[in-house]
Order: C-alpha cells, then sequence, then structure tokens
C-alpha cells in the first residue's frame, strides 16, 4: 500500500491527526524525512496529505511547490509529491499559516496512525466511541520535570 492510497474503507482505518511543522527562515532542510520515511515503510503511520506553505513577513501566505524548494529540500521531500487525499482544503492551509510566524514556512502534515487501527476496529465493534483526543506538548512535560527536580 502506498503513503496515499485512500481507498481504504473508513471502518478499518486508525485515528488521523494532523502536524503543523514550523520551519524558521523558511529553511525546509528535510532532516527528518528518513525518520518519517521508516514510520511509512514500517506501516506505524499512513500519509494522507502534505502540503507545503509560506508566510512572508507582510503576512501573504502562498503554498510552496517540492519542485520550486531549493536542491536540497527538492531531493528530501519528493517521495511525497503528490500526497493528497482531498482531506486538507484551502481553509486549513489558512489556519496553519495563522500558527506560524511571517518570514516562516511551515510543513502541513495529515497522517493515519496505522499502529492504532487494529484497537479502534475492536472498540468500535463494542460500540465505543473516541469523545476527545489531546496531546501533552514535550515543552510541557519538560518544565513538569525540571519543577519536581
Amino acid at each position: 500500500m502506498s503513503a496515499t492510497d485512500t481507498s481504504h474503507d473508513l471502518d478499518t482505518m486508525g485515528p488521523v491527526d494532523y502536524l503543523v511543522i514550523e520551519f524558521p527562515g523558511n529553511k525546509m532542510t528535510g532532516e527528518g524525512i528518513p525518520l518519517l520515511l521508516d514510520l511509512v515503510d514500517r506501516g506505524i503511520v499512513r500519509i494522507l496529505d502534505l502540503a507545503f506553505i509560506r508566510k512572508d513577513a507582510d503576512g501573504t501566505i502562498s503554498a510552496i511547490r517540492v519542485e520550486d524548494m531549493d536542491a536540497a529540500g527538492a531531493r528530501e521531500f519528493a517521495v511525497f509529491q503528490g500526497a493528497s487525499s482531498g482531506l486538507l482544503g484551502r481553509d486549513d492551509l489558512q489556519e496553519a499559516a495563522n500558527a506560524i510566524e511571517p518570514g516562516n514556512s511551515a510543513g502541513i502534515l495529515i497522517y493515519e496512525n496505522v499502529w492504532a487501527a487494529p484497537l479502534a476496529r475492536a472498540w468500535r465493534r463494542g460500540g465505543a466511541q473516541m469523545v476527545a483526543s489531546g496531546r501533552i506538548p514535550v515543552q510541557e512535560l519538560l518544565a513538569v520535570a525540571e519543577a519536581g527536580a
């Protein structure tokens, strides 16, 4: 199955999450791409959508195409060219742009947690449904750890 195959029956899917990763100064190095590809290759996550935006100093938002990145960035991100399930819309890109500072760029990633699919299916068969979800930022964990030290 490819990283962007969305022909899955929704009943068999795991939870779907999104991330907005800000790149200060528009420097998308692709440093984490091999790790992301490893997660895909091992069937832990499945990439549904990946898009890139830039927010100029004046607040103007523009989409960044992989082929328009510098040579290193284009080489690293090329594997995701065309990753689009249709979940990520224009409003989502605008919302992501609101989260980043002017002069920076961002990658917006929507992914399925394939590892959790069997558990999610079992819960759904039993009539359960997710009613809340969240994430605790690492910075918050570090602050709590430092306060307790």
